[in-house]
């Protein structure tokens, strides 16, 4: 009996999952990832966003540069490096985990309850994930210092993904004005119960500027900004 519970319960999943795979596949339109792919199993919401976001900056021909802030071990990167292959990708972290006074800043004032290490990664292993790394230009320091000499660069996509309150929101105000119109910016962890200075950033920097977002129902939360 319990073998054939076990039998049920896996055809049933494999089910869901072919009908979920197809629904991805079949939208009438091009598809620029593979939605389904290992690394972000559980992510498929995140990424089936981020292709139509893609399909939209293509089809709209929206000119600019792409970058993410928050890169850890270059795993989201090595995305948006494969589907905009033509598009310079600035790669923004401190490639040693986080800064400890910002850390301890959100631990204080946002309800960070625990510290997670993000040292294990290196430029040069970043580097190494990319598919076009002569694409990728490596900006290593503390968010917005590692941006000086930029601010005359447009973009088309950013992703911010730096966990903590401080380089969230330098990321918003540093970005949402050199984004040509039509791009996005995805913020990463603003529905995390883990990284509470997210959501708190995203709050107060639509509320300061008036610009509204769109919360996904991605894994970890994602707030989408559309210029």
């Amino acid at each position: 009996m319990l073998r054939m519970l076990k039998k049920f319960v896996k055809s049933a999943l494999a089910k869901r999952q072919r009908v979920l795979i197809y629904s991805m596949v079949n939208l009438g339109r091009p598809r620029y990832l593979d939605v389904s792919q290992a690394e972000y199993s559980n992510e498929y919401v995140r990424l089936s966003q981020l292709d139509l976001a893609i399909h939209e900056i293509r089809e709209q021909s929206i000119p600019g540069d792409v970058a993410e802030v928050g890169v850890y071990r270059g795993t989201f990167a090595a995305v948006l490096n494969r589907v905009l292959p033509e598009r310079m990708l600035y790669l923004f972290d401190t490639f040693e985990g986080f800064n400890p006074e910002q850390e301890q800043s959100d631990m204080q004032k946002y309800g960070l309850s625990f510290h997670r290490d993000f040292t294990d990664t290196s430029v040069e292993f970043v580097l190494r994930q990319m598919p076009h790394p002569d694409k990728c230009i490596i900006r290593k320091g503390l968010f917005p210092t590692s941006a000086n000499g930029l601010e005359d660069r447009r973009f088309c996509f950013v992703s911010l993904d730096a966990d903590l309150y401080e380089p969230i929101l330098a990321g918003l105000e540093f970005f949402f004005d050199r984004m040509h119109s039509g791009g996005f910016i995805f913020v990463h962890d603003y529905n995390c119960a883990g990284f509470p200075g997210a959501k708190r950033a995203v709050l107060d920097f639509s509320t300061k500027r008036g610009i509204p977002f769109v919360p996904v129902t991605d894994m970890y939360g994602t707030a989408i900004f559309r210029a």
